[in-house]
């Protein structure tokens, strides 16, 4: 999932956890509504998929904002937990939930939290944490991060199924099965299980290097 902020009074945008393989149509969005990209944002550096962040710095002169410990490189504007940048008149701001991996954020605008892997909607539980960079420990340990919000903000999640509507996050804390768990062994062992259901990722050996070293290899096989 890929998400678009707008001023609407300045026409600035950022972009939220864009996809190399759908390039063309961020910017072709941009143009027919007049938008300039002012941040492309990843919530944490992905093994399923290559970040569009460093090509769109590359070739709007955008920002490519992240986590400030992050591993990725190409990166030219770091954040630190709770700050703010200003897209217009709305403020964005960070908030640091490591455990799917060690450099997730929340991006936050009033009234709606993207929240990458680091939680999903209902039955969707969390990302899972047997990824590179991933901890289990620290996943369940960062949960205490939704308390920031209040619970009228809606999740707008990294993955969902198809037809999968946004809920608000008072409504994660009655239906999501891990914002209902008392415990760190119920946790561990709904990510065992499902890490086996999930199985192995197919775009990790291409999708991380090319994250982490901001580079579009040669060939990309599911673009061919």
């Amino acid at each position: 999932m890929t998400y678009i902020i707008v001023d609407e009074k300045t026409r600035e945008a950022a972009i939220v956890d864009p996809v190399y393989d759908y390039l063309e149509n961020y910017i072709q969005r941009l143009e027919s509504d007049g938008l300039t990209l002012k941040y492309a944002i990843a919530s944490h550096m992905h093994a399923d998929h290559i970040t569009a962040c460093f090509t769109l710095r590359e070739q709007l002169g955008c920002d490519y904002v992240m986590w400030k410990s992050t591993s990725s490189l190409g990166v030219n504007r770091y954040v630190e937990d709770e700050e703010k940048l200003m897209l217009g008149s709305i403020p964005i701001q960070f908030h640091h939930c490591p455990g799917h991996t060690s450099d997730s954020v929340i991006v936050h605008v009033p009234g709606y939290m993207m929240t990458g892997d680091f939680l999903f909607n209902g039955e969707g539980g969390v990302g899972r944490d047997d990824l590179p960079g991933g901890r289990m420990h620290v996943h369940w340990d960062s949960l205490s991060v939704l308390e920031r919000f209040s619970e009228e903000t809606i999740v707008c999640s990294g993955h969902e199924p198809p037809g999968t509507e946004m809920k608000a996050l008072g409504w994660n804390m009655l239906n999501n099965p891990i914002l209902l768990m008392d415990d760190f062994e119920s946790f561990k062992s709904w990510q065992i299980a499902s890490a086996e259901k999930l199985g192995g990722v197919s775009k990790i050996k291409v999708a991380v290097p090319a994250n982490l070293f901001a580079e579009i290899p040669e060939h990309i096989p599911w673009m061919d």
